[in-house]
């Protein structure tokens, strides 16, 4: 079996400053050929790869700490950490270090953390060593004003740290200190909080050990309350000592533990209240500082994480009824604290450490304790509810599956979560923002798992929408009854926009668990009567939700949106806005603009047939006419089927004739005498003649009918608009949705003599199939753009107007040529 002295784990600092684990293994030294070199290697203890292969070099700096740390620096921003089982294993490596670089193995720190100037150099030949001063109160001045000059430069900070350990100083100190207060001397106490202080920027896990010992570290905490820039002392000793009381929730049998605890804590305290705010150099110098209280937090979490009565213990006292209010929001506190411990582990000690509350039964304690009134202990609750979460959702969804199977829906712990969310009594509502993003997390499919056996978000969300989903929503529902909210204050508003964030998030990552749920409950209905909320942030939610439905472009959601007719409380909410220029103006045109671009053809036709009169007047931006254009095309090719496929034959045929035959039409064109040329007879290429003269003579005869028809309507109605006046459309909404609101006006089509829609005209739309083939030939070649015009484009009208004086002035046969 290997030797546990050699077992170690390997850490390497991150740009927060904070210690990463690398992993666990055993290490040894030797030469390794590549590296030139003895070098330290560790190998994985699970599977022998390599985690470190770190070349002893004669100039780096390595420190030794606490007995059982290595740390070095192999780069600018790169420091590792060799953490042994053993402090004989530790003695053993840092022998072959000191013996490779020549030095001694009792020091701490084998090389100058950083190079010294030339006559630092030569000082160094000069005087081997610092010599302190004695440790009298009439030196304290002398003291203080050697350990700031000393700070530095890294050489005397070395020296000084050394003399320091050799000498005994601090305890020696600690005990003028004493003096000082008997005397009340405050200018020698003044002078012993700069040297302690100045003793914490050498930055020495040595002097720390010292510092922090159970018989100096309150002596040290006494020292750094007579800070000179202050008129008063602080009372540090008094509050640790007073007013933080340890409390024992579960008895800890362990004195190594218990002494381990209280060290922290107090190590914490000094690091957050007592120290000044540190510059950006002393920061640098404190790093020790903060290793030393890393380490510690992870011997305490592995040191109880051992102790299975302790944990035992605890479990069984949050879950006993018996147990009182008091005693359990204890028991809650140190269970909470417990877990912020663990956020200091790395990856896979976190995973034992949660495995561990996992098997002791901690989700149904936490489902006991937030059915509690005590508003302190569910909120505690919910923060390692939140650490179990952002560590293992999975591991929650599966619980909250299990128990489905044996308890009723309304004592589900998932439901608990919602039902706290939404009677959350804070006025900013800080809790429920909380619980909602830990609910997303729930229901992320991002995160869930798939097996060969099963999919877990097949299960989890049918069991969320079948027994949780009606909770979430039961807030909307009931606030959205009637054609605006019952309810409408602004924490009411903060709570729908809340619920209605998650099921947008469920639009758009739930697919059709959430589809069935909003057709078949009509969520979007009750979502949109949000749209006459007085709080533009909830409107501009419920908008927000409705365009993530659009943007899926699915029918099923579409036909939905039709048959309810759910563009009225949009169109509504546009014309209520009126001619401001703000949010809700563009997100409402956003939304239409997306379904011009997108062509999505259901919901342009509903828009247009239902809401045009309403819309149409908006000319600032070309959306609505846009959309209107979009309609009239997609109604041309519903009417004439083959015009699409005329329109290819024709593209074809104009841009893939071969060159010889566009040279021998050329040829024809300039050959043919008009003369020759029977009245009304268009000349036709030889290469067209070979096509169905019906399948393409047909729709354009019909195209060109019914473009000659909306010209004449438009003349029409332009006279009727210079006689009467512009006059304002009326539009009125009905919110009931059984009712189809038909908003748009169809102006009857007059009928003038000799006009395409009259009775008697050829091209009346009344008999389509009565026309004879030549007739329709000849109306076809001598209309303006009859071949070309196929869409009708905007600014084609003045070309148009110019193309039909031009045609006047040539020969019937001349146009007929031109227009083939």
């Amino acid at each position: 079996m290997t030797d546990t002295r050699r077992r170690v784990k390997v850490y390497t600092l991150n740009e927060d400053r904070q210690w990463d684990d690398r992993g666990t293994g055993h290490v040894s030294s030797g030469y390794v050929e590549r590296l030139k070199g003895m070098s330290l290697l560790v190998r994985a203890e699970s599977d022998g790869s390599l985690l470190l292969e770190s070349k002893i070099n004669p100039n780096t700096a390595y420190q030794k700490q606490q007995d059982t740390l290595i740390v070095w620096s192999e780069a600018e921003n790169y420091d590792l950490a060799l953490s042994f089982q053993e402090k004989a294993g530790c003695d053993e490596i840092w022998e072959k270090i000191c013996q490779v670089q020549g030095k001694d193995p009792s020091v701490d720190i084998t090389q100058d953390l950083v190079d010294e100037s030339e006559e630092e150099r030569f000082d160094d030949m000069s005087s081997p060593g610092l010599e302190l001063p004695s440790c009298e109160l009439s030196r304290l001045e002398e003291i203080a004003e050697l350990v700031a000059s000393s700070l530095p430069s890294p050489l005397r900070r070395e020296k000084l740290a050394l003399a320091l350990e050799n000498e005994g100083y601090i305890k020696k100190l600690l005990e003028l200190f004493h003096v000082c207060e008997d005397l009340e001397n405050i200018e020698g106490l003044h002078h012993l909080y700069e040297i302690i202080k100045g003793i914490f920027l050498l930055n020495r896990t040595a002097l720390f050990e010292v510092m922090f010992s159970e018989e100096c570290i309150m002596d040290v905490i006494g020292c750094l309350e007579y800070d000179p820039a202050l008129s008063q002392p602080r009372k540090h000793r008094e509050f640790l000592t007073k007013t933080a009381k340890f409390k024992e929730v579960i008895p800890i049998s362990d004195p190594e533990l218990k002494q381990k605890i209280h060290q922290t804590y107090r190590v914490q305290y000094i690091q957050d209240m007592v120290l000044p705010t540190p510059s950006v150099f002393e920061e640098n110098m404190l790093s020790t500082l903060h290793s030393f209280i890393f380490f510690n937090k992870v011997e305490i979490v592995g040191m109880l994480q051992e102790d299975e009565k302790f944990l035992t213990d605890l479990f069984a006292q949050l879950t006993d009824e018996a147990t009182d209010e008091e005693k359990r929001q204890e028991l809650v506190n140190f269970l909470k604290e417990f877990c912020a411990f663990s956020q200091t582990l790395q990856p896979q000690n976190r995973d034992a450490f949660f495995k561990t509350l996992s098997n002791m039964g901690i989700l149904p304690a936490l489902e006991v304790i937030l059915g509690m009134d005590d508003t302190q202990v569910r909120s505690a609750a919910t923060d390692i509810f939140s650490y179990l979460v952002e560590y293992n959702p999975s591991m929650v969804r599966e619980f909250v599956m299990q128990e489905a199977q044996q308890n009723d829906d309304d004592i589900l712990l998932i439901n608990l979560i919602i039902e706290h969310m939404i009677c959350d009594t804070d006025p900013e509502l800080g809790g429920a923002v909380q619980l909602m993003g830990l609910l997303r997390t729930l229901v992320d499919p991002e995160n869930m798992l798939a097996t060969a056996n099963k999919t877990e978000k097949t299960e989890f969300l049918g069991f969320f929408y079948k027994h949780c989903m009606h909770v979430l929503t039961a807030p909307l529902l009931a606030n959205t009854t009637e054609d605006k909210p019952s309810k409408d204050d602004f924490q009411t508003a903060q709570l729908l926009a809340l619920v209605l964030e998650l099921l947008t998030f469920c639009v758009e990552h739930h697919t059709y668990h959430i589809k069935n749920y909003i057709i078949n409950k009509d969520i979007l209905r009750r979502v949109l009567v949000l749209m006459a909320s007085k709080h533009a942030f909830l409107a501009l939610c419920a908008l927000r939700f409705k365009r993530k439905i659009i943007g899926l472009k699915d029918e099923f959601y579409n036909r939905y949106i039709m048959k309810s007719f759910l563009f009225e409380p949009v169109v509504k909410a546009f014309l209520n806005n009126g001619s401001r220029y703000n949010l809700m103006n563009s997100a409402i045109i956003e939304m239409f603009e997306f379904i011009r671009v997108e062509d999505i053809k259901s919901l342009t036709a509903h828009v247009i047939e239902n809401y045009w009169k309403a819309l149409e007047d908006v000319d600032y931006v070309q959306t609505f006419k846009g959309l209107k254009l979009r309609f009239e095309q997609q109604r041309e090719r519903q009417d004439n089927p083959k015009l699409d496929s005329m329109r290819s034959i024709l593209r074809n045929h104009r841009y893939r004739r071969d060159a010889r035959t566009l040279e021998d039409e050329e040829e024809m064109w300039f050959n043919t005498d008009e003369d020759d040329m029977e009245d009304g007879e268009a000349v036709v290429s030889p290469s067209d003649k070979t096509k169905n003269d019906d399948d393409i003579m047909d729709p354009i005869s019909k195209f060109m009918e019914r473009k000659k028809l909306k010209e004449s309507e438009e003349k029409e109605v332009l006279l009727k608009t210079n006689l009467s006046g512009r006059q304002s459309p009326s539009f009125k909404l009905s919110l009931s949705s059984g009712t189809k609101t038909n908003l748009t006006s169809q102006s009857p089509a007059t009928n003038l003599p000799g006009s395409p829609g009259s009775p008697g005209s050829p091209g009346s739309p009344g008999s389509p199939g009565s026309v004879p083939k030549n007739t329709s030939q000849t109306a076809a070649i001598t209309t303006k753009g009859g071949l070309v015009g196929l869409v009708d484009y905007p600014d084609d009208d003045e070309d148009d107007d110019e193309d039909e004086d031009k045609e006047d002035t040539l020969p019937l046969s001349k146009k007929a040529k031109f227009e083939s």
